[in-house]
């Protein structure tokens, strides 16, 4: 599906606030043969700025994913419409939508024929260490039922940018932590690395095998973190950065 003049018009903008506030630094690439196909692109979820990041590399080698959007980004005064216009795709975590969304990403992967990125992790993580935190299972479902590759995308130094902040902005109060965080990181121009590894090997794997979602899940998880790791070699443990307002309650199963 040609992609949306709109969308297109975001990315470029996109792209010129992602070199405001950093510089982009992107290695690996989309394979020829998987361009112009269906395909998921599953990244880790290190920020509140990544997914601009994100955005903004796929740019930068020439692919126009849509992307798996938390409902209240969708629901946002001018931003929200633009995204939805641009074919952009909702679930809500906490709701019955989470299964219509399944639906209308396998909808979208079988006859649109865009790439889809998604975070299997579905949140920022809480890991001390910023590692990948366990995931949920959906895009190894999608891509076993779907029958789609699977290019793992590593992330590091978007969290630099902008602070975890607030679950919700009602006030100042709320929103002066991304600003204030965002400003001094303006100064800084930290690094913003991103690796698109080579696609995840599934091929013995199929849709309702025993226990084939959760070994597709997890070769996924550990594709993305073993890019990961060069990402952040001088960083194994714990992210020089400290975000005072980001909780460490989460785990990663998958730090090496």
């Amino acid at each position: 599906m040609p992609t949306p003049l709109l969308w297109r018009v975001l990315t470029a903008v996109d792209e010129a606030i992602v070199g405001l506030s950093g510089r982009l630094d992107v290695t690996g690439d989309i394979p020829a043969d998987l361009r112009g196909r269906p395909l998921l692109l599953a990244s880790n979820h290190i920020g509140n700025l990544d997914p601009f990041v994100l955005v903004a590399a796929c740019r930068r080698i020439g692919v126009a994913p849509r992307f798996l959007l938390a409902g209240g980004l969708l629901d946002a005064p001018v931003l929200g419409p633009a995204l939805r216009a641009s074919g952009h795709l909702r679930v809500d975590r906490a709701s019955t939508n989470v299964g219509e969304a399944y639906h209308r990403m396998e909808e979208a992967l079988r006859h649109d024929g865009d790439p889809i990125a998604l975070y299997p992790e579905g949140r920022i993580s809480l890991d001390p260490g910023l590692w990948p935190e366990r995931g949920k299972t959906g895009a190894a479902r999608l891509a076993l039922g779907c029958g789609v590759p699977v290019v793992p995308i590593s992330q590091w130094g978007a969290h630099e940018a902008v602070y975890w902040g607030n679950t919700r902005v009602r006030n100042w109060d709320d929103a002066k932590p991304y600003l204030t965080s965002y400003a001094r990181g303006l100064r800084r121009r930290p690094t913003f690395k991103v690796h698109f590894g080579k696609p995840v090997d599934l091929a013995d794997l199929e849709e309702g095998g025993p226990g084939h979602a959760r070994r597709a899940h997890e070769r996924i998880m550990r594709a993305i973190t073993e890019g990961l790791v060069p990402l952040r070699v001088d960083e194994p443990d714990l992210p020089r950065f400290h975000d005072p307002t980001r909780p460490t309650t989460g785990t990663s199963p998958w730090r090496p």
